[in-house]
């Protein structure tokens, strides 16, 4: 697989807007759910389906992977290696909690980076380092979309 540079050229649109929990508007906010969100209605179509409300505690209690199945549900999971670009990764942020955020590889390596919506500092363009890496449970591909 070469990559989807739509994706990440998409993504890089939506770079500077800010954190905003439950949202998903281009330039006004968005959280890491919602900027996936976005990419979608960008380069597949209209949104299957839109998330129930959801906290920031979501799928914590019982330890439900809420994200992990809605990602299997409407992304295409591909192997972890090679990262394409475009590539959707889903990371576990501590160990023993439920995998809850999302991003999109926009480089490999060996300057690798990912597009995120991160709390506290809007969707931004990271280096994949090792510590990043080594947080990533999933990884997914978009969809060919009707667009």
């Amino acid at each position: 697989m070469t990559g989807r540079m739509d994706v990440v050229l998409a993504a890089r649109g939506w770079l500077g807007t800010p954190y905003v929990h439950q949202a998903s508007c281009l330039g006004a906010g968005t959280d890491c759910l919602g900027l996936i969100r976005g990419l979608w209605r960008e380069v597949v179509g209209p949104e299957p389906v839109l998330p129930p409300a959801y906290s920031m505690d979501w799928g914590e209690y019982g330890q439900d992977e809420v994200l992990w199945r809605a990602a299997l549900a409407w992304l295409k999971p591909v192997a972890p290696e090679p990262l394409c670009p475009g590539h959707v990764l889903l990371f576990r942020m501590r160990d023993g909690a439920v995998a809850k955020h999302l991003g999109v590889v926009s480089r490999v390596w060996p300057e690798a980076a990912f597009i995120h919506a991160y709390s506290g500092h809007g969707v931004v363009e990271s280096p994949l380092s090792d510590p990043w890496r080594r947080r990533i449970v999933a990884v997914f591909a978009f969809p060919e979309g009707a667009k």
